[in-house]
């Protein structure tokens, strides 16, 4: 079986039989039966060090927001920004804590502090769990909720409760048990980034590019995408949740933003085809939402999600911080840099905060 295959194929290798029919367009198998990175197996020693040699200056730009941003603005209801917190030495709380009085005589003084964190508010990655489908991989007319490489609800990304069937699921601990987010973490996600500025071409502005405009871009900055890059998507998002996070009062409309139009067709054979291994955004979802390709009530209603994350194992980046390096870099005449963005490595987690680092 190959990369970027169309039509269904039958697995006939493996360990587990988790699936039989593969869906259309989708690269299941292909790099084992029980593979759980995707395509970030395509970055390899060679493409690290085609990586390394884009850093020519040794500037280093930080690549995420804080991590309490955005702020002022709520852009998803149930994600909430990290709450601080201290641990307790009795009843007292370990910040600016005195040792002599643990220790009469010593000198130290020590803060120990915590955070409850909603793990994808801020700047992160989707892990290839965040989003499945109701598929038929056994041809049997049961649709199973189902993840990318034929994982399965319940059986390897557990909850509390059984959706579909009702009742209790089954015992913890809950969680994604296979496809998590520390499988991504463990690669080191580092790589040739190259950057797509749409917001140089379309300003702040709510367009869904779709494969002509983007080729249209790529080809006005003389952009190259080859196998193993991970694609950064400029649009100008970032500046405008940093400026609500440093003044409540600052201009702010959640729907004035570009963004991939996930729902055309040449732009999904694009990605299928182009051997990138990532995709990461500045703003809220990488894809425009809602797209216009999609009917109501039909099918996916976030076909670029469900491309990247079920089918073909690209991991998703939201609200990464991409402008001021999208700035040097076109003032520089350069596209590309080394990419190192892992997230953080928490077991059984669908989506982690990442600091990534981009560097010329």
């Amino acid at each position: 079986m190959t990369e970027g295959s169309t039509g269904s194929e039958t697995m006939t290798t493996g360990s587990q039989d988790r699936w039989a029919v593969r869906p259309d367009g989708s690269n299941w198998g292909d790099f084992g039966a029980d593979d759980q990175i995707g395509r970030l197996n395509l970055i390899t020693p060679a493409h690290r060090r085609a990586a390394a040699a884009e850093v020519r200056e040794g500037i280093a730009f930080c690549l995420s927001l804080p991590l309490d941003c955005p702020a002022n603005v709520e852009l998803h209801p149930r994600r909430k920004p990290p709450e601080l917190g201290w641990f307790l030495r009795g009843e007292d709380p370990t910040m600016n804590y005195p040792m002599g009085r643990v220790a009469p005589g010593q000198d130290d003084v020590v803060c120990d502090d915590k955070a409850a964190i909603s793990l994808q508010f801020s700047t992160q990655w989707d892990s290839l769990c965040h989003i499945g489908a109701l598929y038929d991989g056994h041809g049997d007319g049961e649709r199973e909720a189902t993840y990318y490489n034929g994982y399965r609800a319940n059986d390897h990304i557990r909850g509390p409760v059984d959706h579909l069937r009702g009742g209790i699921a089954k015992d913890g601990p809950y969680g994604a048990h296979a496809l998590g987010i520390e499988t991504i973490a463990e690669t080191g996600l580092q790589t040739r980034g190259v950057m797509i500025d749409l917001f140089a071409h379309v300003g702040l502005e709510r367009v869904a590019v779709g494969y002509d405009r983007l080729m249209r871009i790529l080809d006005a900055d003389r952009v190259e995408v080859g196998e193993g890059d991970a694609l950064c998507v400029r649009t100008g998002f970032d500046r405008a949740l940093l400026a609500r996070y440093a003044d409540p009062a600052a201009p702010f409309d959640q729907q004035r933003c570009s963004g991939l139009d996930g729902g055309d067709p040449l732009l999904q054979r694009w990605i299928t085809d182009s051997g990138i291994v990532a995709i990461a955004s500045d703003n809220e979802a990488v894809e425009l939402l809602p797209t216009s390709h999609v009917p109501h009530g039909h099918g996916t209603h976030i076909p670029l999600h469900h491309l990247c994350l079920f089918k073909l194992g690209i991991p998703l980046g939201e609200m990464f911080l991409l402008s001021d390096l999208a700035d040097w870099l076109r003032a520089n005449g350069r596209s590309r840099f080394l990419f190192t963005a892992p997230p953080l490595r928490l077991p059984r987690a669908v989506g982690a905060p990442v600091t990534g680092v981009g560097t010329v």
